[in-house]
């Protein structure tokens, strides 16, 4: 071994020797918060399972599937059918509204803007981010669904033949659809699919795509055949981190939807039926039974696990996308 290498092994010892008391104490931490995490996760699981099990063991597989709620009559019918369809219909039209919103915000900071105004736009997606739910569902309900009610009444008027915009009594309005709930639950989407996707797009080699537009490539082409093939990962594992979220929305969604009609509402956006999970446990809550609570805390469960799902292949997306994490 030469003397050079020599020196590099030892100042690799160095680095490499026993930590003090300080660095074990902050491992040590940060190592039982970690940990702790998964436990906090598993207790919520328990307890949900816990509180609902006497619902679920009563109702079998028609509580998801079934399609009437009711605690008044002997025995009591709790069945979810409508209002989860309802939070998946919602959270895809509102993920089909956000994605291609979001993947033009984050080329814009990443590609287009220079660095200070690039900073200033991170700064104002981040914030949009941080807003609650409270103000963005005060906001739809005030301030943007007359706008939404008028372009769904365009939707119905010219394009009405598609089933997705054909309401069977246009006299009624547009108001509290799917549709509406779908644009607030995007409003409130596009901050996630947007930080994720940026930071994707921050990692990709800028000579690869210098080299494509120097060839002669324009933005468009460049994007499409360079940037998003070697991206497509990192972002479908954004836009499923932003549909976890959208499924699991309640205040905004509860001010925007009608959830007093129990007909699962398969795609027709425009019309005011259908429901969502998240809404219907808060508007249910404060006056239900016992037994009742149980059901909506059956509905939560099946909530949890479907948000869990979705959020564990988006990071596992995210993780094999990253290019650290290929060797």
């Amino acid at each position: 071994m030469s003397a050079k290498d020599s020196k590099t092994e030892v100042r690799r010892k160095l680095v490499a020797g026993p930590l003090s008391k300080g660095d074990q104490v902050f491992f040590g931490t940060t190592t039982v918060a970690a940990y702790f995490a998964f436990v906090l996760v598993a207790l919520v699981l328990g307890f949900l399972l816990w509180q609902s099990w006497p619902v679920i063991s009563d109702q079998g597989i028609n509580f998801v599937l079934g399609n009437n709620w009711n605690a008044d009559v002997e025995p009591a019918v709790f069945q979810l059918g409508p209002m989860l369809w309802g939070s998946l219909l919602i959270a895809f039209f509102g993920i089909l509204i956000a994605t291609p919103m979001a993947i033009s915000m984050a080329y814009l900071i990443v590609f287009m803007l220079p660095k200070r105004l690039a900073t200033w736009a991170t700064t104002l997606v981040d914030l949009l981010a941080a807003l609650p739910s409270v103000v963005i569902g005060l906001w739809g309900l005030i301030v943007f669904t007359p706008v939404a009610a008028g372009w769904a009444d365009i939707l119905n008027k010219n394009v009405g033949w598609i089933p997705f915009f054909s309401v069977e009594n246009p006299d009624n309005g547009f108001m509290r659809s799917p549709f509406i709930a779908g644009w607030i639950v995007a409003v409130m989407i596009v901050p996630i699919i947007t930080s994720v996707t940026r930071e994707i797009f921050s990692q990709l080699d800028r000579d690869l795509i210098n080299g494509a537009l120097a060839l002669g490539g324009s933005r468009l082409s460049t994007f499409r055949r360079v940037i998003f093939p070697t991206s497509a990962g990192g972002v479908v594992g954004g836009i499923l981190l932003g549909l976890g979220r959208a499924v699991g929305e309640t205040v905004a969604i509860f001010y925007v939807l009608n959830l007093d009609i129990l007909h699962i509402n398969w795609a027709n956006l425009l019309e005011p039926r259908g429901g969502a999970v998240a809404s219907w446990i808060l508007a249910k809550f404060g006056e239900a039974g016992p037994f009742e609570k149980q059901g909506l805390m059956a509905a939560g469960l099946v909530l949890f696990i479907l948000t869990l799902i979705v959020n564990f292949i988006a990071n596992f997306i995210v993780n094999k996308s990253q290019p650290w994490r290929k060797n």
